[in-house]
Protein backbone atom coordinates (compact mmCIF):
# COMPACT_ATOMS: atom_id res chain seq x y z
CA UNK A 1 0.00 0.00 0.00
CA UNK A 2 0.71 3.71 -0.55
CA UNK A 3 0.37 6.48 1.51
CA UNK A 4 1.03 10.28 1.00
CA UNK A 5 2.05 12.88 2.67
CA UNK A 6 1.53 16.78 1.42
CA UNK A 7 4.28 18.99 2.45
CA UNK A 8 2.14 21.58 1.89
CA UNK A 9 -0.26 20.74 4.41
CA UNK A 10 2.96 21.62 6.71
CA UNK A 11 4.20 24.99 5.74
CA UNK A 12 4.05 27.92 7.53
CA UNK A 13 1.52 30.20 5.24
CA UNK A 14 3.07 31.17 2.13
CA UNK A 15 6.55 30.27 3.09
CA UNK A 16 8.80 28.68 0.28
CA UNK A 17 11.32 27.28 2.34
CA UNK A 18 11.32 24.19 5.34
CA UNK A 19 14.12 24.47 7.23
CA UNK A 20 15.24 24.18 10.53
CA UNK A 21 16.16 20.91 13.40
CA UNK A 22 13.13 21.88 15.03
CA UNK A 23 10.59 22.39 12.03
CA UNK A 24 11.92 19.11 11.13
CA UNK A 25 11.16 17.34 14.03
CA UNK A 26 7.56 19.12 14.23
CA UNK A 27 6.45 17.79 10.92
CA UNK A 28 8.23 14.47 11.53
CA UNK A 29 5.98 14.29 14.75
CA UNK A 30 2.86 15.84 12.75
CA UNK A 31 2.97 13.58 9.56
CA UNK A 32 3.90 10.27 11.56
CA UNK A 33 5.89 9.43 9.04
CA UNK A 34 7.52 6.94 11.28
CA UNK A 35 4.81 4.78 11.62
CA UNK A 36 3.94 5.69 7.81
CA UNK A 37 7.19 4.39 6.92
CA UNK A 38 6.62 0.94 9.30
CA UNK A 39 2.91 0.69 8.18
CA UNK A 40 2.87 0.89 4.05
CA UNK A 41 5.16 -0.13 1.17
CA UNK A 42 5.77 3.05 -0.23
CA UNK A 43 5.28 7.22 1.44
CA UNK A 44 5.53 9.44 -1.31
CA UNK A 45 6.16 12.96 0.32
CA UNK A 46 4.99 15.47 -1.98
CA UNK A 47 6.30 18.42 -2.60
CA UNK A 48 4.42 22.10 -3.34
CA UNK A 49 5.23 24.02 -6.44
CA UNK A 50 6.03 26.66 -4.43
CA UNK A 51 8.55 25.63 -2.42
CA UNK A 52 12.11 26.83 -3.47
CA UNK A 53 14.57 25.23 -0.78
CA UNK A 54 14.04 22.29 1.75
CA UNK A 55 17.26 22.72 3.53
CA UNK A 56 19.19 19.64 4.89
CA UNK A 57 18.63 20.16 8.61
CA UNK A 58 15.33 20.39 8.55
CA UNK A 59 15.54 16.97 6.31
CA UNK A 60 17.86 15.62 8.94
CA UNK A 61 15.53 15.89 11.67
CA UNK A 62 12.27 15.12 9.77
CA UNK A 63 13.66 11.50 8.31
CA UNK A 64 16.12 10.56 11.55
CA UNK A 65 14.56 7.76 12.64
CA UNK A 66 13.54 6.15 8.83
CA UNK A 67 16.81 6.62 7.89
CA UNK A 68 18.56 4.51 10.86
CA UNK A 69 16.24 2.12 10.61
CA UNK A 70 15.96 1.22 7.10
CA UNK A 71 19.88 2.26 6.08
CA UNK A 72 19.77 4.25 2.53
CA UNK A 73 19.36 1.60 0.05
CA UNK A 74 16.10 0.72 1.68
CA UNK A 75 15.58 4.35 2.18
CA UNK A 76 14.96 4.89 -1.26
CA UNK A 77 12.98 2.30 -2.07
CA UNK A 78 9.98 2.91 0.07
CA UNK A 79 10.33 6.85 0.27
CA UNK A 80 9.21 9.19 -2.76
CA UNK A 81 10.04 12.66 -2.91
CA UNK A 82 7.72 13.74 -5.40
CA UNK A 83 7.31 17.42 -7.12
CA UNK A 84 4.16 19.30 -7.88
CA UNK A 85 3.99 20.49 -11.79
CA UNK A 86 6.19 23.32 -12.14
CA UNK A 87 8.21 22.87 -9.87
CA UNK A 88 11.65 24.38 -10.24
CA UNK A 89 13.04 22.56 -6.98
CA UNK A 90 15.09 19.44 -6.83
CA UNK A 91 15.71 17.94 -3.81
CA UNK A 92 17.97 15.35 -5.25
CA UNK A 93 21.15 17.26 -3.85
CA UNK A 94 19.62 18.51 -0.11
CA UNK A 95 17.71 14.82 0.49
CA UNK A 96 21.76 13.00 -0.24
CA UNK A 97 23.42 15.36 1.70
CA UNK A 98 20.70 14.63 4.64
CA UNK A 99 20.58 11.17 4.31
CA UNK A 100 25.23 11.64 4.82
CA UNK A 101 24.84 13.20 7.55
CA UNK A 102 22.38 11.34 9.53
CA UNK A 103 24.33 7.88 8.65
CA UNK A 104 27.73 9.73 9.53
CA UNK A 105 26.68 10.60 12.95
CA UNK A 106 25.12 7.32 13.28
CA UNK A 107 28.52 5.37 12.80
CA UNK A 108 30.22 8.30 15.25
CA UNK A 109 27.84 7.56 17.76
CA UNK A 110 28.37 3.59 17.45
CA UNK A 111 32.49 3.69 18.07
Amino acid sequence: MTTTIKLGDYRAKESKVFTGRDRGIDIRKKTGIDDLVDSNDTVEIIIPAEIMSINPSFLEEFLFNIVNKLGKETFFQKVKFISEPSSRYDIQEDLEEAIDRILRANNALAK
